[in-house]
């Protein structure tokens, strides 16, 4: 689950507005190590009838540490930032996901990026069970 997690592709259709994956770079950050990932998500979003908005956010997704805890940065435009941190622990039935999330934003864009984020947090945590049922 961790390396499915750790892969920037596999939140194309993880996270429900997330439609594309681009840009992936992979370092290694020189003070602890570990594995740096940055990437940019193209998130689209549906105004009115087929009226959409595809916004890209910046990704820094960094293993703090290997195959237990991933940490992502997002920079989205509107000064809208989110950090997840997803720590995954072995239990009988197979991996337990445990992920945090906080959020800043501007005012006027703060009640819509919650609603956003925990919506999108429900839908992957279904689709994460479902994707792992199928392949496992």
């Amino acid at each position: 689950m961790y390396r499915h997690l750790a892969d920037p592709y596999s939140y194309v259709g993880l996270s429900p507005l997330v439609v594309a994956v681009r840009a992936v770079r992979t370092e290694q950050a020189a003070d602890t190590g570990a594995t740096v990932t940055g990437y940019t998500a193209v998130e689209r979003f549906r105004l009115v009838g087929p009226v959409r908005w595809d916004n890209p956010i910046r990704v820094r997704m960094v293993a703090t540490r290997p195959d237990e805890q991933l940490v992502s940065e997002v920079h989205s435009p509107g000064r809208v930032r989110l950090r997840a941190v997803l720590d995954l622990s072995a239990v009988p039935e197979g991996t337990r996901v445990r992920e945090r999330i906080t959020a800043t934003a501007p005012a006027l864009l703060r009640r819509f990026v919650a609603d956003q984020a925990r919506r999108a947090a429900a839908y992957r945590a279904a689709e994460l069970a479902r994707r792992m049922a199928v392949s496992g």
